[in-house]
Formats: C-alpha cells, structure tokens, sequence
C-alpha cells in the first residue's frame, strides 16, 4: 500500500473503484512446450509453463511460504509409468514485494509468468497432463479470481538412449517449495483491472487462441460504455494532483526564476503562454514515455525499493530543514545548471529550456504524485498516460504561467516574516513528517524494524505539537518576524493542527487510528497494544452446534459463524435467520481490508452478531475432501475435490460470480434477498445493504 499522506485525498480517486458482480474468467492463459523438441530415452527435459497474464492482472509464483495467505501456482500430474518429476517446480525470475496484509513477502509474474519442471522419460510415447491450480489478482480493485486448467504436453519426440531406471517413478503432484536458485528479486508493478477469457489447454493451436482471447478482451474493454466516464473522472483526478503538487517545496525556487527570466522579455505574453504549453508537453512526454517502456514498475519502483524512499527521505528532510530556516535552497548543479545556461541564451529554445528546468527541479518532489498516476494509467495503455499526465501538468504550469505573464506579482508577495514564510515554515514541518513515511516503507519492506509504530507516531505527535505551537506564536524559526497577535485563521488551523495530535496519541496503546491506516507502519509492530483481546466473545451460536471446519478456519473479530454452506443454511432456518454469505480467499487482500475497515464498525458488527448467520467460504483452500464428497461440476465437467474449489464452485453456479470479496445475503434454500455486494469501504453502505437484507427476509 504506499501512499503520502499529503496526496491522500487525491490518489484516493484512483483505486476508489466500484466492482460489478459479473462472472469473470482467470487471467490467465497457458502454453506448454519442452525445452527440447528431442531427448533420448532415459534423458531428462524440462516441461515449460508458461502464462500470458492480462495486462492488468497478476498471478502468484509458487516459491513462497505456501501458509502465508495467497494461493500459490501448482501443477498436478496425472500418474503415470511413462515419465518421473525430478527435483522441484523451479519459477523463472518472478518480482517479489512485502504484503502488509500478510505480513511477509509474496513472489508473482506479471504479463508473462514460466514455471519449469524437469522429468525423466520412461517410454517411447509419455503421457503428460494434468490440472494446475492458480489464482489471477488485481492490484488495484484486490480483486482475487482462482483458476484451475487442464493441461497436457504433446510432441515430444523420444529416441533410443539410456536405459530407464527400474524403480517406479515418483509421479504426482508437483509442490511449491522455494528454489532459491531460480528466484530473482524485481520490483512489482500496480494494475488497473481488465476483462479476459480462459484458454484451456490442450488444444494444439493454444497459443493462437490466447492471443486472440487478448485481442478480443482489449475489444471488448475499449468498446465498454463506462470507459469515456472513467476516463473523464481520471483526467479530473489527474488534474486535482497537479494542483496538490504545487504545495510541494521543489516549486518555491522555480517563481523568482521563472519572474526575473521573464521580466525583461520581448513578446513576453506569447512566450509566456509557450512556457506553459512547454511543461505540459515536456511532462507528457516524460510521463508516456515512462508508462510505455517500463510501465508501472516505474511508479512502483518509486514507492516499494529502498533507493528511491530513502533519497525522497533525504529530500524531504534536507527541504524540511530549509524551509525551517536553517539554510537556503540553491538549484541543484550539473546537468540542470546547463539547462539553466541555455535558457539564458533567450528567444523560444530558451523558453523551452526555462521549462525543462522546472520539470527537472520539480521532479524530485512531485515524482511520487507522477508515479501513482502511472500506476493509475500504465499497463499499455497509450491515451491514458497521456491524458492523465497532460491534465497534471496542465495544472502544475498554469500558476507559473500567470507568473510569467505578470512577473510584477512577486514584487507584491510579502518579504521574509510575512505570511509566506509561515507558509514555508507549515511546509516544513510537514515535509519532516512526510520524510518519515518514505523511511517507514524502506523499513517495512526490509525488515529492519527501525520506525515501529509507536516510534513512528510518537515523531508524528511532536512534529504536528511543534507545529500548533508555531501558529499561535510560541516558536519563531530564524525569519520570522514577532508575532504580536495571532489571527483568525493561524488560530483556527493551531486548532485542526492540535486536534489530530490528540487524535494521534492512543494510537501508541493500541487505538487503530482508521483515518491514517495506510500511513502508519502496522498494528502488529506496536510492542504494547491495549486493542488486543484478552477473553473473547460470547458466541451466538448455540451451544453444541456441530460447526464443519470451524478447526480450520476464523471469523474476524471473535465474530461467530459457519465455513460450510450446507450447515450454514440448516441453522439458519432452524433460529429462522437470514444467512450472510462470505465469499472470501486466504489470497484475497481485499477481503482482509473490508473486515479491517468495515466489518470492524460497531453498526456492522452488532448486526452480523444478531441479524444474520454468517458463513465464509474461502474459495482458495486447498484441503481434499474425503472421495465420498467429490462431484463433477455442472459448469466446466471437472471434478471437484477440495473445499476451495466446491466453493468456488458453488459461487460460479449458484450465483454467477467468481470475484471475491463477493457478499450475498441468501434465504434458507439459498435464494439471494437482495442483489449482492463486493469491494466498498464505507460503513455505511454495508449497513444499508444488511439492513435491506433482513426487511426482504421479514417481508417474504
């Protein structure tokens, strides 16, 4: 997760988005071919897996601690005598990055994912297929959709060679211990969510057919009615950072240069427009140009690796301390100062060039604005990196703009100690809180335990307490002038300012502190945590209830419930409750925001509790159900053995859906009482959508 807690407001409008209770394909598409099209008998060759993934999807690897959450990437095989698996599923170089949900570190693929597995031949003719299991997700809605395929691997040709061992081959599944040796660290990438269509396997033109499944998802994606509003609302949000990033510290040196360069100027009003149209046309094209060759892993190398969060640390802290006074910013040298030399020279290049030296400037503080929209408009996508970035950039340059039509403004700006210094000043104390964020990232990630939560808040309450006593006066910084009288607004902001230091102070026992969840380090790294239970909840469900893997699985906050649908909708009609059904994943991270966020509200939970039967049914769990409980599914012919996949199953059939999270609120034969619900993290709503729920259950 990975924002600033300056930009919140903002780059909340871009993963805000709604998810539509439509049935939804895996994203992903298979091939298999060998690593060699000959081998000798008794020789060995490697089986290559390899998944197209949407551009907007991933797939996770299978080389990560298997009980850590998501569902790992397997293939099972068919036994057979005619070939043995030799060593272990080796993954070719899958990007890594730390889950904070899961707290640990996940390996996935995006846009094109190899597993390989090498095998021995026994025979002439091997027989090799079998059925992967997998899971697609989606960074940006958390949407998580598990796939299952058949595959099989057909044109090998085997020739006399080695003698074949005697003993029986080790056939069968293949597992997902880490092979070390075959994994390579990378930055992720953030994605937007597209529509796609499964391949199966088997078909000799497979290949063929997953392209053709792309192109026509893209089709289909482009031709979506929604899209032009999406993208209007997109170019908006886009346009409403631009103006956040002005509050920025970087732009403060660029206004005196940008008025002295254009002072003296002949045609200083056409030059002065072709100063703007110069910025927007130099950040697009960075920003395109960023988005197509490296597309999200730009932003994200941006927001996860230690290089750039510790530099943007230092960028924030150095400017902090300047703005506080305790030296002055000077244009960075080298390559910006020859930029800075050639708009010297005057006429249009020069204009260009005063342009190119405001982005070079800027960037060091707006980069991370940048790179959310990147995240927000990549993925291949052209029109939207560029409409996204020019709305930005149209906002960031219409201020100096103005300023270099009538440069004569800057002689009207109060001189130091006048209401631009306190502005200064408010920036750095603000640019000192947020440098701690790009450290508590770096820490995060690397597991260095250095900003804990308590240590982090505990900076956060004496910077914003030094703060709200630097508006009413109590701390002059050294170009302040002395402040006789506070006014109206100092005081009213001392009063905002103070108010969220309380808010902040029992978050250091425990409190969770919603409103800046995804800007603190998490719960767990406090050492002292009040908000922890110590007995739990009086269950309501009566005592003696046989509950069918209650020894597997939990409800979040000592929340009572069933994990079996069947027994779920026996109970239920037995107390003459409705039944609240939660289609969830142990891989789902959506799943775990909506019970931290909404199901966590005391409204919620007092009707979960009382109105409702709860059942959750993960869809992702790999447990094999005795032979007896197996059955074929109506939907895809295969059989279904595990108690993720009847599920899922049960989902897909029953109602039409296979996103999670996926809400339906059903009556005792399992009919839904009203249209169901996913992905939304206002408490409210979901009050609203349970309350409907009961009404439609009293009314039939």
């Amino acid at each position: 997760m990975k924002r600033r807690l300056l930009f919140s407001l903002v780059l909340c409008l871009f993963f805000t988005q709604s998810v539509f209770s439509q049935l939804q394909k895996a994203k992903a598409h298979w091939t298999y071919t060998f690593s060699k099209p000959e081998v000798k008998k008794g020789e060995t060759v490697d089986l290559i897996f390899t998944a197209i993934v949407d551009k907007d999807w991933y797939i996770y690897s299978s080389d990560f601690d298997p009980d850590l959450g998501p569902m790992l990437t397997t293939f099972n095989f068919e036994k057979n005598n005619t070939f043995e698996v030799v060593g272990k599923l080796k993954p070719q170089n899958p990007k890594e990055k730390f889950e904070e949900v899961w707290n640990g570190k996940v390996r996935y693929f995006e846009g094109k994912g190899v597993f390989k597995q090498t095998i021995k031949v026994l025979a002439d003719n091997p027989i090799i297929k079998g059925a992967s299991e997998y899971q697609t997700c989606s960074h940006v809605t958390g949407l998580c959709i598990p796939g299952d395929d058949d595959f099989e691997f057909k044109g090998l040709k085997v020739v006399a060679g080695a003698a074949t061992d005697d003993a029986q081959p080790k056939v069968g599944a293949v597992t997902t211990a880490t092979d070390s040796s075959s994994v390579a660290t990378a930055t992720p990438t953030d994605k937007l969510a597209d529509t796609s269509f499964t391949i199966n396997a088997g078909d000799s033109d497979t290949a063929a057919k997953a392209e053709a499944a792309a192109t026509l998802s893209q089709t289909l994606s482009s031709e979506d009615p929604a899209a032009d509003k999406s993208l209007w609302g997109f170019a908006l949000a886009a346009f409403l950072s631009g103006l956040v990033a002005l509050l920025t510290p970087c732009v403060f040196p660029i206004i005196p240069m940008t008025v002295s360069y254009f002072t003296n100027q002949e045609k200083g009003k056409f030059k002065a427009l072709l100063y703007g149209v110069s910025i927007v046309l130099i950040y697009t094209l960075i920003g395109t140009v960023v988005s197509r060759l490296n597309g999200p892993a730009f932003a994200n190398f941006l927001s996860t690796h230690w290089i750039p969060n510790l530099l943007f640390f230092a960028i924030f802290f150095v400017f902090g301390l300047s703005f506080l006074g305790l030296f002055e910013i000077v244009l960075p040298s080298g390559f910006v100062n020859k930029m800075d030399q050639k708009a010297d020279q005057g006429g249009y290049a020069g204009v260009f060039f005063m342009a190119f030296t405001l982005v070079l400037v800027s960037f060091s503080c707006t980069g991370p604005i940048v790179g959310s929209l990147l995240v927000a408009s990549a993925g291949g996508e052209v029109v939207k990196p560029i409409i996204g970035m020019a709305s930005f950039s149209a906002a960031f340059a219409i201020p100096f703009t103005l300023f270099a039509l009538f440069p004569q403004w800057l002689k009207s700006l109060p001189k130091s100690g006048g209401w631009l210094n306190t502005v200064k000043v408010v920036l750095g104390f603000l640019e000192l809180a947020l440098a701690l964020k790009f450290f508590s990232i770096a820490d995060q990630v690397y597991h260095w335990r250095l900003l804990d939560r308590e240590i982090y808040l505990a900076f956060w309450i004496v910077i914003f307490g030094l703060l709200g006593f630097y508006l009413l006066g109590k701390i002059r910084t050294p170009h302040d002038s002395p402040l006789e009288k506070v006014s109206v607004p100092r005081l009213l902001l001392s009063i905002v300012t103070f108010t969220f230091v309380v808010y902040m102070i029992p978050g250091m026992w425990g409190a969770p502190l919603k409103a800046l969840a995804g800007y603190l380090p998490p719960q767990s790294t406090l050492d002292f945590d009040l908000n922890k239970r110590t007995a739990g909840v009086a269950s309501n469900i009566a005592p003696g209830e046989t509950r069918k893997y209650a020894d597997l699985f939990h409800l979040p906050h000592e929340l009572e419930g069933f994990f079996d649908y069947k027994d779920a909708l026996a109970y239920a009609k037995k107390v003459n409750k409705p039944v609240f059904i939660d289609f969830t994943g142990h891989g789902c991270v959506n799943c775990r925001e909506m019970e931290a966020r909404v199901w966590v509200d005391p409204a919620v939970q007092q009707r979960l509790r009382n109105d409702y039967v709860i059942v959750a049914l993960y869809v992702d769990d790999k447990t094999e159900l005795p032979e007896s409980a197996w059955y074929t599914s109506k939907y895809d012919n295969k059989v279904k053995k595990t108690i993720g996949a009847q599920n899922a199953d049960l989902q897909i059939v029953k109602y039409n859906n296979n996103a999670q999270p996926h809400y339906c609120l059903v009556d005792h034969d399992g009919n839904l009482l009203v249209k169901p619900k996913n992905y939304d993290l206002n408490p409210a709503n979901f009050v609203a959508f349970l309350d409907s729920g009961k009404a439609a259950f009293v009314g039939k």
